[in-house]
């Protein structure tokens, strides 16, 4: 493990968050998909349950695509992240409960709306990865025809291709025809 377990599990969710509108258009369209998305990665706290809270959801994606698409710029993706803790008044906090009895970081209150929550820990895990030089581990996938992003947790950040469309499976099998076809 590269960084501590609720680092990698929000890093991991705010890609696949960002991811739920790059690739095959829109896979958060209602409360049900936001419902699975959240169940998935365990986030706790107050839901709303109501269309403005998808939106807000939704901003909070775009907002997180912007930070990712900056991360060759360290100056700027500080800057962004920097601007998402203020925006979520992120005050951490440490905790564990049964089902995860690591200690992690709670950043904002449970009755704080779901996007403040996310955007909190969220930022935190981004700020965790800066703080530890680490940012190039943010990427955009290296297939020519996809936009996902990815976090790359490799030993030595070899990793290249998202999980979403298999995209490193597709790459090698082109590569491998195309050095097929120039014998």
């Amino acid at each position: 493990m590269i960084f501590t377990h609720d680092t990698e599990l929000t890093l991991r969710a705010a890609s696949v968050l960002i991811n739920s509108n790059r690739v095959d258009g829109e896979q958060m369209p209602d409360l049900a998909a936001l419902d699975e998305y959240l169940d998935g990665f365990g986030w706790t706290g107050r839901r709303d349950h109501d269309d403005a809270e998808l939106a807000a959801v939704h901003q909070l994606r775009d907002r997180l695509g912007r930070i990712w698409a900056t991360a060759g710029d360290e100056v700027r993706a500080v800057e962004q992240v920097n601007a998402l803790l203020s925006d979520t008044k992120a005050s951490p906090w440490l905790t564990r409960h049964p089902e995860m009895p690591e200690w992690h970081l709670h950043l904002a209150s449970i009755h704080d709306p779901l996007w403040q929550r996310m955007g909190a820990e969220i930022a935190m895990a981004l700020a965790d990865l800066i703080r530890g030089g680490e940012l190039r581990r943010l990427k955009i996938c290296a297939a020519p025809d996809c936009e996902a992003t990815l976090v790359d947790l490799s030993r030595n950040r070899s990793g290249k291709f998202c999980d979403t469309g298999n995209c490193g499976n597709r790459q090698h099998v082109a590569a491998y025809r195309n050095r097929r076809s120039n014998k």
